[in-house]
């Protein structure tokens, strides 16, 4: 019979089983400096603890691991996520199915990655959360991308107040931005990163969806947002003629995408072989290079390319349900609290707005169970939202053995009896919680690689998922992370160029022929 053990590993105090006589140890060392306690394997043995009984009662370590193997996932698990992230993508590229699909995978039209003849100046306008950004970008073949941008804040009133409201605050400052760069006298080409779900009917046609990322602006859900854009802009230009620009000054918005797009563009601008665009920010969505005899709702031509770039919105993967398997009940007080209950499962189990919560529920529920604190919670940590997710990021960067950070977290949240004991269980719990989303959002990355199925591809991500442990991809394939510094502004503006490129082209075309 087993008996459970305490190991000396890099894990500190992971619980394994202890394998009969010439089994292999459940941790290893790793060279990319990933923590042994991320390790997949170490994870899937947690919960396999021998019964006990009243004259063996479970230890406080013990307890403590069995509360956090809720969050530690098998091999078999993650790839069981995989084969539900590529079925769910079928289902939202088929006529049939799209409607009820989870995960929608709307065309782009965006038919081209850069071929590095692009030039000249163009706007970039990136709504995404709480910020905005308006950028003014340089392209010139062979040279670097010269870049100047400014950063606007959108007021709480404005994300909860009518879409009138909001896009005229958007025009406002853009018009500010031209002013302030002398750019009166040109006519400029906007590519808009608009980063909700938006179903796109053109290249500068797309409906919003649904509103996410805390956006609840009246009057915008089932409109096109760039007739919204231009409609305000005509707003602003009408109402301060003289001082916001002169006559010749001209705004023309010749390309909408969302994030994940200008992400893979940013990065195709450098590297022709980036398919893939990933985000994990505050929320999180992948898009890549589909062809489009897969395609089964494009609506336009099938000339060369006969390829378009496909916005997934994978973080909608399990409303449907194919995630109800896994979701612990940490995910389900997370879910309770936001204002799209039971939406966007996939995105609250990864991205930044959510996952410091989950790590809050999961260190209230210790205190509960007065494995944390000496089962005393202050009325800081209580609160939900408090638990920020730079939090884990911070945690996990003091050195092993060192509380620094765990210390200033937990200043900050008005705790003062704690124990060392007590800072190495927070750790623990900042990287499982950590672990998980990078091995689920690793398993959405393997589901596209096989989609893509070719034998090199390039991804362009914000951060790197850890896709080789557990194995959730053929050894024989080889793939390249490459981190976009500013996708979701420069990729605009060069999705923008990439449009100008193509108009220019057909209509060189079109003159030939006359």
């Amino acid at each position: 019979m087993n008996t459970t053990t305490t190991s000396n590993c890099r894990c500190n105090e992971c619980v394994k089983q202890t394998a009969p006589a010439g089994g292999e140890d459940c941790c290893e060392e790793r060279d990319d400096g990933v923590k042994a306690t991320d390790l997949i394997q170490c994870l899937a043995l947690v919960p396999k603890y021998p019964r006990t009984t009243a004259h063996d009662a479970p230890t406080r370590r013990m307890k403590i691991d069995l509360l956090l193997s809720e969050l530690k996932l098998s091999d078999e698990t993650y790839g069981k996520v995989r084969d539900l992230m590529m079925t769910a993508f079928n289902r939202g590229l088929g006529r049939k199915d799209n409607a009820t699909a989870a995960v929608k995978m709307f065309p782009s039209y965006v038919r081209s990655i850069p071929d590095g003849t692009e030039r000249g100046k163009f706007l970039a306008l990136d709504l995404g959360g709480t910020n905005f950004r308006v950028l003014l970008i340089e392209l010139e073949p062979g040279s670097e991308v010269l870049m100047k941008s400014k950063i606007y804040a959108i007021p709480q009133r404005i994300m909860v107040g009518t879409g009138k409201g909001l896009f005229d605050h958007i025009a406002h400052c853009l018009a500010m931005f031209i002013r302030e760069h002398k750019l009166e006298n040109e006519t400029l080409p906007l590519g808009f990163t608009f980063s909700f779900p938006c179903r796109q009917e053109g290249l500068t046609a797309a409906r919003l969806v649904k509103w996410t990322k805390g956006f609840r602006c009246s009057g915008v859900e089932g409109e096109d947002v760039v007739r919204l854009l231009r409609e305000a802009v005509a707003r602003k230009r009408a109402s301060e003629p003289a001082v916001c620009c002169q006559q010749e000054y001209d705004i023309d918005v010749v390309a909408l995408v969302n994030d994940t797009v200008g992400t893979l563009m940013a990065v195709a601008h450098r590297n022709p072989k980036c398919l893939i665009g990933l985000i994990i920010g505050t929320g999180t969505n992948a898009c890549y290079m589909e062809q489009l005899d897969n395609v089964e709702l494009w609506n336009e031509d099938y000339n060369e390319p006969k390829e378009v770039i496909i916005n997934t919105e994978w973080g909608a993967f399990g409303d449907d349900g194919d995630l109800d398997f896994m979701l612990t009940s940490f995910d389900h007080e997370v879910d309770k609290g936001t204002l799209n209950r039971g939406k966007q499962l996939y995105e609250k189990m990864i991205s930044g707005m959510y996952m410091g919560e989950v790590a809050r529920q999961v260190l209230v529920k210790l205190v509960e169970e007065k494995l944390l604190f000496s089962g005393e919670l202050s009325e800081e940590l209580s609160t939900r939202g408090n638990f920020y997710t730079k939090y884990i990021s911070e945690i996990e960067s003091d050195p092993p053995g060192d509380y620094t950070n765990v210390k200033q977290v937990l200043e900050e949240l008005d705790i003062t009896n704690y124990t060392d004991e007590d800072c190495q269980v927070i750790r623990e719990t900042c990287e499982v919680v950590s672990s998980r989303a990078s091995y689920l959002c690793a398993a959405g990355l393997a589901a596209l690689l096989q989609k893509i199925n070719r034998d090199e591809v390039s991804d362009a991500l914000w951060t790197a998922p850890r896709i080789n442990r557990p194995q959730l991809v053929d050894p024989v394939m080889k793939f390249h992370i490459q981190l976009s510094l500013d996708g979701s502004g420069i990729g605009a503006a060069i999705v923008a160029a990439v449009a100008v490129r193509m108009t220019n082209a057909k209509l060189a075309m079109l003159n030939d022929h006359v």
